[in-house]
């Protein structure tokens, strides 16, 4: 059964909302790594959750870029320019997670700055906000 774009898009949304939640535990327990890479995920899945919404579109779930689902919010709605830093959130997709992602390092160790997570934090923020107020009822 396929469902409505709405209820797809607030299925998205959600998923996006835990991820952030997930990531701020994880940020506060110190595990940027683990941090860094679920802002990333919230962001893109928050975007994927708009332009659902917006586009209904399957296509916008082929993409793993922050910046490539901005770029195509942005075209829906200039609002999204406010948020483009967020597309440096992509940085943190893969080297954050595999060890060859990173020449000589190890992702759990190497990413050790609670001040890049706490940026991290903020742009996920920013884009988990933005979409939040595009919903019906402002999600």
């Amino acid at each position: 059964m396929k469902r409505m774009p709405e209820e797809e898009a607030r299925r998205w949304l959600l998923q996006a909302l835990d991820e952030f939640a997930d990531a701020e535990d994880l940020r506060k327990r110190e595990r940027f790594y683990l941090a860094l890479f679920h802002f990333q995920q919230a962001a893109e899945k928050a975007l994927k959750a708009y332009l659902y919404l917006k586009l209904e579109e399957p296509d916008v779930f082929r993409t793993h870029s922050v910046a490539e689902l901005m770029e195509a919010a942005e075209k829906v709605d200039p609002v999204f320019s406010r948020v483009k830093r967020s597309k440096s959130l992509d940085g943190y997709y893969i080297p954050t997670r595999y060890p060859n992602g990173l020449p000589g390092g190890v992702p759990s160790r190497f990413y050790d700055d609670p001040v890049e997570a706490e940026e991290a934090e903020s742009l996920a923020r920013q884009v988990i906000e933005a979409v939040k107020a595009a919903f019906p009822g402002g999600a």
